[in-house]
This record gives C-alpha cells, sequence and structure tokens, in this order.
C-alpha cells in the first residue's frame, strides 16, 4: 500500500475541507484550494494526496510537496508523524538534506535546482502558489516541467489569489480554482474568530510631508515620461539599459524611499505604541515593511517598559523558535517583517497592528488570518490599521477589509480553465 494510505487525523475534517479534497478529485486531481488562513489547507493536501492514491491503485505513491521557507518542512513532517505516517516514508530535500522518499517535503529553491524531483513525483504540491506567478520566472519553470506528464495530480493551497491578475495566468491554467473558502465564510461558519477593524489616522510632520510630496512628484513625472505606471512594467524597462531604464531605476529609488517614510513615519510608532500599552499581558502582532520599522518601534516600546521582540529573515532559524517559545510569557508585542504570514504555527493571538502594507492582497489575508483563529472563548480578533490621512496608505484600509468582506460567491468565477497540452510551454 502506498505510505500515504496510512494518514489518519485525530480528529474529523470539517466539512468544508472534505468538499474541497473531493471537488479537487472530480476535476481530475488538478486544482487550487482557496481557503483562508487557519482553517486547514495542509489538512486537504494531506486528504487530497490519500484519495489520489487510492484512485491511482498503485501499490506506491510518491508525493512532493514544495514549501517556499525550509521552517516549514520541519512543520510538515511533524504533522505527517502525528498523523500516523512512518517515519521511514518521509524524505527532506534542501540544502545539505537530500534524501527523496515516498513522501518529499522540499523547497521552491530546490525544485528548480533539480527539476528530477517534480518529474519522478506522481503529485506535487504547491504550497502557497501564488508565490510562482509569472513574475518569479525562475519559479515559473516548475509549470513547464510538471505538465509534461498529463496524468500527474497537482494540487495548489494559497489564502487568496487575485484571479484578474495577469500575474496568475499561468497557475489559473494549470491548477484552476476548484473550491473557495474565504474569511468571511468561515467566520460566518464559526470557523474563525470574527475580526474588527479599528483605523487609527494620523498625521506626517510638516518634513516627512515635504518628503513624501517630493517622491510622490518624482514618481508621477518619470512614469508620465516614460508612459509606463506598474512596477512590472517599469522593471522591463529597466532591464533593457540605455536612458529610459535609469529613469527607470530612479523610479524605483523613489517608490522605495516612500515606503520606507509610510513604514517608519514617527506619528504611526507613536499611535503603535499607544494601542500595546492599550491592551497589557495580551499577545499583540506588529506587522510592517521594513526591518528598520520595527527595529525603531521596539526601542520605543522597551523605552516605554515594554519588552518587545522582532523578527524577519535575517533572524536565524534557532532564534525565531526561542522567540516563538518565550511569546506571552517574558514578552508580548512580538514585531514582524514578512516572517510570519507564511505557513509558521504561531501560539494564541487575538491583536494585530498594521503599520505598513505593500499593495498585495495575499500579504493582507494572511496577516489578518494569523489573528482569526478560533480559541475557546474567543469570538473576536482585533485589526488595527494604522495609516497617513490623504496618502496612498489608504490603500490599506480597503485592502483590509476587502479581505474581510470576500466571500467564496464573490471571489471570482468558477469556469475550468483549458489545460495546456502535453508538453505545451505554459507562460502565456
Amino acid at each position: 500500500m502506498p505510505a500515504i494510505a496510512d494518514l489518519r487525523f485525530p480528529f474529523e475534517l470539517k466539512k468544508d475541507q472534505t468538499e474541497a479534497a473531493e471537488a479537487w478529485l472530480q476535476n481530475g486531481c488538478r486544482g487550487s484550494v482557496i481557503f483562508s488562513t487557519g482553517t486547514g489547507k495542509t489538512e486537504i493536501a494531506f486528504e487530497c494526496a490519500k484519495r489520489a492514491a487510492e484512485k491511482s491503485g498503485a501499490g506506491r505513491f510518491t508525493v512532493l510537496f514544495l514549501v517556499p521557507r525550509i521552517v516549514l518542512i520541519d512543520q510538515n513532517v511533524k504533522r505527517l508523524l502525528s498523523y500516523g505516517i512512518d517515519e521511514s516514508a518521509i524524505g527532506v530535500y534542501y540544502g545539505e538534506r537530500k534524501d527523496v522518499r515516498e513522501i518529499t517535503i522540499s523547497t521552491y529553491q530546490s525544485a528548480i535546482n533539480n527539476f528530477n524531483l517534480l518529474r519522478q513525483a506522481d503529485m506535487v504540491v504547491l504550497d502557497e502558489v501564488h508565490l510562482v506567478s509569472e513574475t518569479a520566472v525562475e519559479f515559473d519553470r516548475i509549470f513547464d516541467i510538471i505538465v509534461e506528464d498529463p496524468k500527474k495530480a497537482i494540487l495548489g493551497l494559497t489564502a487568496t489569489i487575485d484571479e484578474r491578475d495577469p500575474r496568475y495566468r499561468t497557475i489559473l491554467v494549470v491548477a484552476p480554482p476548484v473550491k473557495r473558502y474565504m474569511i468571511k465564510d468561515a467566520v460566518s461558519d464559526g470557523r474563525l474568530a470574527r475580526p474588527v477593524v479599528k483605523e487609527v489616522e494620523v498625521s506626517f510632520t510638516d518634513e516627512e510631508q515635504k518628503i513624501y510630496d517630493e517622491a510622490s512628484g518624482a514618481i508621477k513625472d518619470i512614469s508620465r515620461k516614460l508612459q509606463v505606471y506598474d512596477p512590472a512594467r517599469m522593471t522591463k524597462v529597466l532591464t533593457r539599459g540605455g536612458a529610459r531604464a535609469s529613469m527607470a531605476k530612479q523610479w524605483f529609488a523613489m517608490v522605495r524611499k516612500r515606503k520606507e517614510l509610510l513604514s517608519s513615519t514617527k506619528q504611526k510608532l507613536y499611535a503603535a505604541v499607544d494601542i500595546v500599552k492599550q491592551h497589557p499581558k495580551e499577545r499583540i502582532m506588529i506587522f510592517s515593511e521594513t526591518i528598520d520599522s520595527i527595529q525603531q518601534l521596539r526601542d520605543m516600546l522597551e523605552s516605554s517598559g515594554i519588552p518587545a521582540r522582532t523578527i524577519h529573515n535575517g533572524v536565524p532559524r534557532y532564534e525565531r523558535e526561542e522567540i516563538l517559545e518565550s511569546w506571552g510569557k517574558g514578552y508580548f508585542p512580538l514585531l514582524s517583517v514578512h516572517t510570519l504570514e507564511i505557513g509558521y504555527d504561531v501560539p494564541l493571538v487575538g491583536i494585530a497592528i498594521i503599520i505598513a502594507s505593500a499593495a498585495n492582497a495575499n500579504r493582507v489575508a494572511q496577516r489578518i488570518g494569523r489573528v482569526v483563529r478560533k480559541a475557546e472563548g474567543k469570538d473576536h480578533a482585533l485589526v488595527y490599521v494604522v495609516h497617513v490621512r490623504d496618502t496612498k496608505d489608504k490603500n490599506i484600509v480597503k485592502m483590509v477589509n476587502a479581505a474581510i468582506e470576500k466571500s467564496s460567491e464573490d471571489a471570482g468565477p468558477r469556469t475550468k480553465a483549458k489545460r495546456p497540452a502535453h508538453g505545451q510551454k505554459t507562460i502565456l
């Protein structure tokens, strides 16, 4: 029997989870499951793998589970072991560890360095599939490989994906959405706590306002001269070289300058400190876009006698584990730049403070998902959105509300995308 056939959950899957597995199976074992953070996408993936193995009727069924970060490898291994899978059937493939088994957990980076991993698997699970977009050209090669075999099972997992965005065309062709379960649906079903959004509006200092206006003016001026207004097209201009590339480089420098300003404006940091003071002895997650801004905020909190920790990609793995272990014991505010948005199993938390956020719907959904996980006695979660009035910061509030209000019914059409023929390139 295939190793995945030994899968036994110590609980009963929810109705939405079993419906997702059934929908994927009915779509020929290809498609994406778009489920809110905290609603059990990983368990859906394991269930899909088990059902695909049963359907194949083979005595051996190899599964490759791709994740974006190394820390998620251990999390998935631990879950598989807790669900009855024998340790001898589980392999990990990354860095110096290259152990391929019947069920192998690896990273996207490792897969693009060894396409045989993809070719030899009977099923490929793409965790956080939105990361493998058209703009990530290197990762996009993964799709070219996995569609070589029309019988290969393909499952994408993500919390949200903008189906109108051309960056995701290949994903929508190779692994079209088969089941959606958004934050609003899960809250209505009692699966997640109800997010309560609290806007906190602040102002720039005169000096900050001047810097913001100058950067915004430069961005508009360069866009007008080049007749290019979005980052993707501006990147193409940059790669072509010449005088236009020099202007594109300046455009990105101004965008970065404005982003850093919106992340670390003093009034935002003061507002965040005040919010933390309103919730003593409660775990709080604070999200920003730059390491500098969270380090400034940590210093301000500690100057006020409030211990705080920061976590980002530059923090060593062993230290991250220690930080999470001591959260809610030695300190309560945890400041993050992206690191905790994807996949991490974090302790129970019901308060988030967003002091800066990129124009990325999936990132917003991930941040909200960190605090809406249901627990006994927890029926709501607080999401503070700190923004600068009369700036592009206002988009953060709109995106947070949109993520919360979007349901399965208005998340996009359920049309079945045409599957590329065997050997056909999927870059459209």
